[in-house]
Order: C-alpha cells, then sequence, then structure tokens
C-alpha cells in the first residue's frame, strides 16, 4: 500500500506510546490520515505525535486508560469535537502477563490483565461505535494475539483476554455488518516490542532461542503488524469482516 488511501480520514489509536500502536499511528499518518494517538503514556504518547507530525501529519494525543469507561468517553467526545468524524479505530492499547501458571496467578493481576486487554477493547468499541454510525461508518482494528487463538503454557491469563477480544470481534461484526462499520482483529505471533521486553531481559537466554520456533526463523516487527492494521482500514479489505487475521510467520500453521 502507498499514497494516500486514508486521506481525509480521522484514525485514533489507543496504546500509542511505542511498539505496534506506534508503528501504525506512523503508518495511518503516512497514508494520509489525521492520527488521535491515546496511551497512558504521556511522554511516550506525545513522542508519537511528534513523529507523526515530522510526517506532514496532523495528530493531537489524549491520555486516556481504556480500563476506565469514563476516561474512554472523554476520549472518543475529544475526538469528534476536535474533528467531527471518527473513521478509523485501532484499540491496541494492551498489557503482558507471561510465563506464571494459572495456580500463581494472584487475583489483582487476572483483574488488571483482563481490565485492559479485554474490557478495554470492550469500552473503545462501546463508544467508537455511535461516533461512527453518526458519521459515514467506519473500521475498527482490535489487537488480539495468537494467544487468542491457541492456549499456551504460563499464559493463562494474558491468553484468556485474547481470547475474549477475538470472541468481542466476531460478535461486533455481526451486529454492525449492515450499518456500515467492518471490525476486525489481528493476532500477532511473537513480535520484538516492548511488551516482551521485560521477560526477555529476565531471561535472556530465550530471545536468541525462540527465534527458532516460527517457522521463518525470526521475529516480527512492529511495522509489518501495522501494515496488516492499515490494509484492514483500506477498501482493499472491503469484503473482509469478522476475521482474526494471524501475523505470526506461519506459528499456528504448525
Amino acid at each position: 500500500m502507498s499514497g494516500q488511501e486514508f486521506s481525509n480520514r480521522v484514525a485514533l489509536v489507543t496504546g500509542a506510546s511505542a511498539g505496534i500502536g506506534r508503528a501504525a499511528a506512523l503508518r495511518f499518518a503516512r497514508g494520509g490520515a489525521t492520527v488521535v494517538c491515546s496511551d497512558v503514556s504521556d511522554e511516550g504518547g506525545r513522542e508519537t505525535v511528534s513523529q507523526v507530525a515530522a510526517l506532514g501529519a496532523d495528530a493531537c494525543f489524549v491520555h486516556a486508560d481504556v480500563s476506565s469507561e469514563s476516561d474512554v468517553a472523554v476520549l472518543v467526545d475529544a475526538v469528534m469535537d476536535r474533528f467531527g468524524t471518527l473513521d478509523i479505530a485501532f484499540n491496541n492499547a494492551g498489557i503482558g502477563l507471561f510465563d506464571i501458571t494459572v495456580d500463581q496467578h494472584t487475583e489483582e493481576q487476572y483483574d488488571r490483565v483482563m481490565a485492559v486487554n479485554s474490557t478495554g477493547v470492550f469500552l473503545c468499541m462501546k463508544y467508537e461505535v455511535p461516533a461512527m454510525l453518526k458519521g459515514r461508518g467506519g473500521c475498527i482494528v482490535n489487537t488480539a494475539s495468537g494467544a487468542g487463538l491457541v492456549g499456551g503454557r504460563g499464559l493463562s491469563v494474558y491468553s484468556a483476554s485474547k481470547h475474549a477480544v477475538v470472541g468481542m470481534t466476531k460478535s461486533a461484526a455481526l451486529e454492525y455488518a449492515r450499518q456500515g462499520i467492518r471490525v476486525n482483529c489481528v493476532a500477532p505471533g511473537i513480535i520484538d516490542t516492548e511488551i516482551n521486553r521485560p521477560f526477555w531481559d529476565a531471561h535472556p537466554d530465550l530471545y536468541e532461542e525462540w527465534k527458532s520456533i516460527p517457522p521463518m526463523g525470526r521475529y516480527g516487527t512492529a511495522e509489518e503488524v501495522a501494515e496488516v492494521v492499515a490494509w484492514l482500514c483500506t477498501a482493499a479489505a472491503a469484503f473482509v469482516h469478522g476475521h482474526a487475521m494471524s501475523v505470526d510467520a506461519g506459528l499456528l500453521a504448525q
């Protein structure tokens, strides 16, 4: 994809301070979109806005914790108040919790992961959909995970939160299929981004070892996931709806 496929479109990206969120914000900007970046990290979010602006695109930052309904309501209201439309929403904000068996999880860990990863997606769609219905429809892409399609050792709670994202994506797609809103999700495999760094820092030997897990023998990049997210929001993907798209170098094909 190239050119200005998102010209005159407003895109909202949550979890935009780094990683896949930042890469997607920049990709939408290169396609001509106005980009609203949101995150709980003000410093990272504003840095993303700065990078978007350097591409010549219009952008702004709105602080929001997606696990807070009032924050999400204010976020979407801010988009509509400033730009009058919401055409694309990439609900990407999430947190990781890896290498913990189900009996070792605390209730607090469970609640926090579910609040951000699944309740956050629910709340974003709850407010994004009415905004899109007021306008010309739109495209929603949620960030799930390969762990939202299969289980994994040490991933019980994280996997549960991402399975919920897949289920909500498919159900919302059925609910709005005839109202001009397409809903899909991406299911990244092992991507070399900030969300995995704490785990790899604690287990440096696994960083190289895990490269052999995907059939292609490497990790993915945030930019590669962002390209898929962008494509799902173009006219070229007009018949793609309710789909959980793996971006995993064939990991789940084994």
